[in-house]
């Protein structure tokens, strides 16, 4: 009868002895769809399954730049890889801004900004989603913004990064014009996207956003582009005069980032324990309380509450208990 040697087997250690297979599994759950929608086929990737009636994260970029180089150096940051676990993501290119995107032919009308939202509706139905969070840089901010007045119901909350929700007006169309005539593309798409301030001190980076720029765009379809936001309309948004009852949708999430520095607390300084049922109330919002007085920046002056105010019934206020906090996040 022959000997039988039991060797104890080990566990896979992913992050030690195959470093690259996580970075190859999340590769192969990025799916790239070419949507049909009424104004021409949309460029998008799917990353992750959605889960349940749990809304997407659905991104739109700026001028100049693609889903690729917009949004990588952001969702590959490791404080984004817990919220990854958590949320499918959707990446929408706008017409002929993608890799590889061909030429459009003479007479190719491209879509206005407000077409190009009216383009997102069929990108939810493409995926079967109903909601989305949209986060938006620029024109692509722009857009959401228009998708969130249109069709409110599909929008859960957008972050929105350097918006401009006016029309251009005509001293911003004789200085583009001027601009075009002293400059080149990549110039103006680079003043754009970057302050006077980093241009003048922050070479490396300038230097890699003129490369790609230069050489991973289309030109003829990254003008169409620009040609449409600056033909944008004013989006007719006005502020709520200080004081004034406002009724804002909140978000009730989870709080999922675990704050490592002192900016990171700050995220959680709403209450904790109010619940999706109770944002219908119209006189709280981020700025304003019940009395008009109260902001944000008042909440330092109770430094016996935690970061999400989850004080305990017996008064201990312990910040160390491994609970889930919720915050209110006004859209």
């Amino acid at each position: 009868m022959d000997d039988i040697h039991l060797v104890e087997s080990k566990p896979l250690l992913v992050d030690r002895e195959l470093p690259g297979l996580r970075e190859a599994v999340q590769q192969l759950m990025i799916k790239e769809h070419d949507v049909e929608t009424p104004y021409g086929r949309i460029h998008c990737s799917m990353k992750g399954v959605p889960k349940g009636d749990r809304p997407v994260i659905l991104t739109f970029h700026d001028i100049g730049l693609n889903h690729k180089t917009c949004w990588n150096p952001v969702f590959s940051h490791e404080d984004m890889q817990e919220i990854m676990q958590h949320f499918a993501v959707v990446h929408v290119d706008a017409p002929g801004q993608h890799e590889g995107a061909n030429t459009f032919s003479n007479g190719y009308e491209y879509p206005s900004m407000d077409q190009l939202a009216e383009t997102l509706p069929a990108v939810l139905k493409h995926f079967g989603l109903k909601s989305v969070i949209g986060m938006g840089i620029g024109a692509g901010a722009y857009i959401l913004t228009r998708f969130a007045l249109d069709y409110p119901a599909m929008v859960e909350g957008l972050v929105l990064i350097n918006i401009n929700p006016c029309a251009e007006g005509w001293m911003d169309w004789a200085a583009h014009k001027i601009t075009g005539w002293a400059h080149a593309l990549p110039d103006m798409i680079i003043s754009h996207l970057f302050g006077t301030e980093e241009i003048s001190n922050n070479h490396d980076l300038i230097g890699t956003y003129r490369h790609h720029i230069m050489n991973d765009m289309n030109h003829y379809n990254l003008q169409h582009f620009v040609r449409a936001y600056t033909s944008r309309r004013d989006l007719e948004i006005e502020r709520p005069i200080p004081g004034s009852p406002i009724n804002p949708r909140t978000l009730n999430m989870t709080r999922l980032v675990r704050s490592r520095t002192a900016s990171g607390s700050s995220v959680a300084s709403f209450d904790g324990n109010r619940s999706r049922s109770h944002t219908n109330d119209g006189n709280r919002s981020r700025s304003h309380t019940n009395d008009g007085t109260r902001s944000r920046s008042q909440t330092t002056e109770h430094p016996q509450r935690g970061r999400s105010h989850t004080d305990t019934m017996d008064g201990s206020g312990s910040s160390d208990q491994a609970v889930l906090k919720s915050t209110e996040v006004s859209c």
